[in-house]
């Protein structure tokens, strides 16, 4: 169940634009025919409406950001009809680790954050392997295990070679649309999911999806810029 806005702490605003730094990790899915997934935690507008070549899972890791170091895993099932006539990738589900994060990504963006804890364990001394833990007032929300692959060099990656309409995002939200277009640039490695699993009530259920490609970011930088709200 999402977190009401009427629920939610008391916390110092911080608007955008928000410069972030951090490292993580990005998994491209293909949802089955059918899947439950596609549609999970959407706004009713935008059920039954997604389209999709590839679904996305990320972890993130912020080490700095407009409102503090924190953590946060997303899912973006598709692109959605808007609008602005357009079709744009939304987020359907997304958790963070800071009740600072909740309230300006939802006030910001119409990004539908709720809180969850984080745990995350190296499983390796370089970094290139993590376990990500995330629970709901202990109660175990997913569990994923990721790993880099060999020894290949990272190789740099900049969002301005994506034209801005491919990488504008909309969010449907508060009866209104927020739509944005980050920034981001930084050095992507060859990676895998090597295991996963999920509570599907709290959480997307993706058992039934395939790993397309996956990949570990590190050393990002990214800009939030101020949305157009709509």
């Amino acid at each position: 169940m999402r977190q009401p806005d009427a629920s939610l702490p008391q916390v110092p605003l911080h608007p955008a634009p928000w410069n972030l730094r951090g490292s993580g990790w990005i998994v491209a899915l293909k949802l089955p025919p059918g899947s439950a997934a596609a549609d999970a935690w959407l706004p009713p507008v935008l059920v039954g409406q997604g389209r999709a070549l590839a679904s996305a899972l990320m972890f993130v890791d912020y080490e700095e950001s407009g409102c503090g170091p924190y953590r946060e895993l997303l899912f973006i099932p598709g692109a959605f009809p808007f609008p602005d006539g357009r079709r744009h990738l939304s987020i359907s589900r997304i958790v963070v680790s800071t009740w600072d994060s909740v309230v300006n990504g939802r006030n910001n963006w119409g990004i539908p954050k709720d809180r969850a804890d984080f745990e995350v364990t190296s499983l390796r001394p370089d970094g290139r392997a993590q376990e990500v833990r995330v629970l709901d007032d202990g109660r175990e929300m997913c569990r994923l295990e990721f790993a880099t692959l060999g020894w290949l060099p990272p190789l740099p990656v900049h969002s301005a070679v994506v034209p801005r309409g491919l990488r504008t995002l909309a969010q449907a939200f508060r009866d209104r649309t927020y739509y944005y277009a980050p920034v981001a640039s930084g050095w992507i490695r060859p990676a895998r999911l090597s295991s996963w699993r999920f509570d599907a009530s709290l959480w997307p259920d993706l058992a039934g999806a395939a790993v397309v490609a996956a990949v570990r970011v590190e050393s990002f930088r990214m800009t939030f810029p101020v949305a157009r709200i709509d």
